[in-house]
Parts: structure tokens; sequence; C-alpha cells
């Protein structure tokens, strides 16, 4: 399917009466792309995005995130791609066409910690995490509770471990943190499910200052469901600094109506891992041996780095490790005093250990 700049502007002008266009500029087509878009301005230097699907499966899902996206508009503090027109394919299905969402897209890598962005996204994840889970559910969207989740993950992991394109140690890395019951204890919530810095638009009071930043849009709705908060923070864990990390989690449970679980970061991480997996599956899916390589590269190397982490120890097995968060039930019980038989003094009394818990992660994130 070979979609030229030109057919796409025809598509906004179809689809939106009075847009006139006057430029266009197409985003570069890729494997396994889902959709073709388009940036296109008009003759009232209006600036619009087209986007046009590529397979029945993607228009499908951009139909559904239309329907979410006009729940959750007035509900956000931030803004969400609101389409203004339709028009139909030949091939089947529609293009949608969406005024253009100002914004610079986030740079994980270079998001600094403290008051400003950092604090900014984690407030915005928190809004969305925060909103009615039935209003995924009216818009069609999947939700899965604790355990249907990580049954889904597994039944993801055996079909990617029958390739034979997946280190051993990963696969056993992995299959244990799935299994690992500890982990898999959070409530369902309201997520993007495809947050990467791509999908949030950033504006800033100064653009010599990204600490001025504030998040004005979110974009890229198609694998919104109710599952996993920790899907939110797969890209950020992997890319941010742990400083950054920690400001935007600090935020983000402040602003959350529910405390989030400590187990959170550690089920981000192995999502993170796993996303290399869910690419490999697109990749042999479509026949693209080229992509398929690339990927089984990423996961030999992500296999090396797990091995000298974890067997290096400090803060790379700290930031690599999928343990569950340990929350001790009582402390160490103390000495027991032995009593001299002859002593006629008087001892004082031991006070009873009250239960605590283990000093807790920041917020119980760890």
């Amino acid at each position: 399917m070979d979609r030229s700049p030109a057919f796409l502007a025809a598509l906004a002008s179809a689809a939106v009466p009075g847009l006139d266009p006057v430029s266009v500029e197409a985003l570069p087509s890729l494997p396994g792309q889902s959709f073709d878009i388009a940036f296109v301005q008009d003759t009232e230097h209006r600036r619009w995005v087209v986007r046009a699907p590529r397979t029945d499966v993607a228009g499908a899902e951009m139909d559904r995130a239309v329907t979410l996206l006009g729940l959750l508009a007035r509900r956000l503090p931030f803004a969400v791609p609101a389409p203004k027109g339709f028009v139909a394919l030949e091939e089947g299905g529609r293009a949608a066409v969406y005024p253009y969402l100002p914004g610079h897209p986030l740079e994980l890598a270079e998001l600094p910690p403290g008051p400003g962005l950092a604090a900014e996204l984690g407030r915005a994840v928190a809004a969305l995490h925060n909103t009615d889970p039935a209003l995924f559910e009216e818009a069609g969207l999947p939700a899965y509770d604790a355990d249907a989740y990580r049954t889904r993950r597994l039944a993801e992991l055996d079909r990617a471990a029958a390739t034979g394109r997946v280190p051993t140690a990963l696969l056993t890395r992995w299959e244990g943190a799935l299994e690992d019951v500890a982990l898999w204890r959070f409530a369902a919530t309201p997520v993007h499910g495809d947050l990467t810095g791509d999908q949030v638009l950033a504006v800033f009071r100064d653009e010599r200052d990204a600490a001025t930043g504030s998040v004005k849009a979110m974009t890229g709705w198609e694998d919104a469901k109710v599952a996993d908060p920790a899907d939110d923070f797969a890209a950020l864990v992997t890319e941010a600094s742990p400083d950054a990390v920690e400001t935007v989690l600090e935020a983000y449970a402040h602003a959350r109506v529910e405390r989030p679980d400590p187990n959170l970061v550690v089920r981000a991480r192995l999502g993170a891992e796993l996303g290399l997996l869910a690419r490999l599956m697109d990749a042999l899916a479509r026949k693209d041996p080229g992509a398929v390589e690339v990927l089984a590269t990423q996961l030999r190397r992500l296999d090396d780095e797990v091995h000298t982490a974890l067997d290096g120890g400090g803060d790379d097995y700290r930031r690599l490790s999928l343990a569950p968060v340990a929350v001790r039930d009582r402390p160490t019980a103390p000495p027991q005093l032995v009593v001299d038989d002859d002593d006629d003094d008087v001892l004082p009394e031991v006070p009873e250990v009250a239960e605590v818990t283990e000093a807790e992660p920041q917020r119980g994130l760890g």
C-alpha cells in the first residue's frame, strides 16, 4: 500500500469541509507501520493531521480510540486528539483528520528531575489512571484484572519461546517474574498502553529551560485498555535517569486516588523488556527478516546486560532486578534476657514489639 502525500492531503480536504490544502508533509512509511500519517496546512493557516489505517485491525483500533477520546476529552487536564472529520477509504475503513496539537515530543532521556516537567508528567499520568474504568469499557476497550493480565503475558511468552529466537536465560527470567504472584497484586487501571516520549507533547515557558515544561497533550491511544498501571511507565524506567524517574513517581503517587502498589516499577521494567518480544513477534508475522535479525540482536544484548548486572550487584542489580519489593511482616525478635535466679534486682519490663514493615521506598514505588 503506497499512499502519496498528495493523496493524504486529498483525504483531508474530503473529510473536513472548507479545508483547502496548500502544503503537506507525510511521515516516512516504515515496515509494520499501522497508519499513514501526514501533516497538512490549509489556506487559513490551520494545521491538520491525517491518519489513514493500513490494516483492518488498525482501523478498528482507531475507531475504538476515537470513541474513548470523545469520552475522555473533558475529563483530563491535557488535550487529546479530537477528529473533525472522516472519509471512507476505497479498500475499506476510514481515515480521520484531526486539528494539529502543538507541543514537542518528550525526550525521556533528557527529562530533568525535580519540580517542572518530570513532576508534570507524573501528575498527567495519574490523572489518566484516576479516570473511571467504565469509560474505557463503554468505548469497547479490553479490560483485564491482575491475574488475567499475568496469564495473558505468560501466553505471549510461550509463543515467543516457540520461535527459538529468545535467549534461554531471558525466558527463565521472565517466566519467573510472571509466575511470581507477589508481583501481580495491583488494581486494574485505565492506561494509555503505549506511553513513549513520542506520544507526550510538552510546551515550555522558556524554550531554553526544560524544567519550565508542562504536558500539553497525549496522542497515540490505540493500545488503551484497563490493565496494569505499570504499562505506562515502561518507557520511562528504560530511558529516563533514576532521579527523573523518582520525581515522576513521587508526583504520580501524590496525585493518585489509590496508592500505587510497591511493585509497579518492577513490572514496568518487565514490561519494557517484554516489549522487545512483541516487536519480534510482529516482525515474524509480517515476514520481515531484517527486523527479526535486529530484534534478535537486541535480545542477545539485553541478555548480556542482565547477566553482567545481576552478577555484579550494586546499582545495576537494583536497576534490572525483577524480584518483588520485599516487605517484612515483623522485625527480628529482640534477644531473650537471661536472668540470674539469685539476682533480686527488679528488671525493667521489655515492651512488646509493635508490628511494623520494612521502610518503604518513596511512596511505596521502589
